[in-house]
């Protein structure tokens, strides 16, 4: 039963687009409760019933209001969680997606659901993680090396941002992040300082790959053994192995433990030594520097960008409102970590 009567039309609507979609008579919605976490999209889990089977769902549905930072819609998130389940990689199993606005109000998908944590402070934090503590790193990293080795050309998934010709992945990414400034019409010198930095010391990328786009706490469904599964794909994109590698080590992650690089649980090497190990290659560290530091220059600007949400009147949220401030952090950060490297 839903608990609250306002939800009544809500669970209706969904009831009978699964039985649509399960082509079945009857198909009871026993449970219907928005999930904690995310300010991009709209998460409930649902419990169903079909011929007295019993089976759990995850709905992912679009908020009213839109990001500045380009978001996959949802149809499109769907197939690269396909991609990525075919290819082994520790994703919920995704079931329907649906883009008819007038069935559940926004376009949404639905996969399975998969039991685990994502609020990064309870990971880091809590005493009933610290056996997954001890495996995630090397988890984190077999997981990130089996997204990077997905066959781009067994599936299709040509709707993909990709680098332009004659642009690498990082000077790609630093043209999005100077859109979203002058998007948002902000005037700061540190950014300006970052991006010139940054478009001096771009590295090489020989072979872009299938990137999760936000691969860290938050995103990942952790139990009390570790790694049980990766949500939020709706930034994926093609581009450097090494951006996804660095993006869970941004200091912003650490929730409270900002001496451990990856996700405040541990130093990023066994992390990283891990991926090596699974890829069957040898990531360059400087590189990793390079990403770590146009990763906090990336999230300062999209703080900014999600705060606006709220100032603009468009979304209405303390939780967005409270990202600005923390934009001054990651400012600081990229110009601590650019004076560490000397440059």
């Amino acid at each position: 039963m839903v608990d609250n009567p306002a939800q009544e039309d809500f669970r209706q609507r969904l009831t009978e687009y699964l039985e649509a979609v399960m082509d079945v008579p009857s198909v009871e919605v026993y449970t219907l409760q928005p999930l904690a976490g995310g300010t991009s999209r709209d998460n409930w889990l649902v419990g169903v019933e079909v011929d007295g089977e019993k089976q759990q769902l995850v709905l992912r549905r679009d908020l009213a209001t839109t990001m500045d930072e380009q978001a996959l819609p949802r149809d499109q998130e769907f197939l690269v969680m396909q991609a990525a389940y075919e290819s082994s990689v520790r994703v919920p199993k995704p079931r329907w997606y649906c883009l008819e606005a007038l069935i559940l109000d926004t376009p949404f998908l639905l996969m399975d659901y998969v039991e685990g944590e994502s609020i990064g402070k309870k990971i880091v934090q809590d005493s009933e993680f610290a056996e997954a503590r001890l495996h995630l790193p090397e988890q984190m990293g077999q997981q990130l090396a089996c997204i990077h080795a997905v066959n781009l050309e067994k599936f299709d998934l040509k709707f993909l941002s990709s680098p332009r010709p004659g642009f690498s992945p990082a000077q790609e990414r630093l043209l999005q992040i100077r859109a979203l400034i002058l998007k948002l019409g902000l005037h700061n010198p540190v950014f300006e300082f970052g991006l010139r930095w940054a478009e001096q010391h771009t590295p090489a990328c020989d072979k872009p790959v299938l990137l999760q786009g936000d691969f860290r706490f938050g995103n990942l469904l952790v139990g009390v053994k570790g790694l049980n599964g990766i949500v939020d794909w709706e930034f994926s994109r093609i581009g450097d192995p090494l951006e996804d590698v660095a993006w869970p080590c941004i200091r912003d992650w650490r929730y409270g433990n900002g001496e451990q690089k990856l996700g405040g649980i541990a130093d990023r090497e066994p992390f990283i030594k891990a991926y090596e190990t699974a890829k069957g290659c040898v990531v360059d560290r400087k590189a990793v520097d390079f990403w770590e530091i146009v990763g906090n220059l990336r999230w300062a600007v999209t703080c900014l960008s999600q705060a606006n949400r709220h100032l603009s009147g468009g979304d209405q949220s303390i939780e967005l409102a409270s990202l600005g401030r923390r934009s001054a952090e990651m400012q600081y950060e990229m110009l601590r970590l650019i004076g560490e490297m000397g440059l």
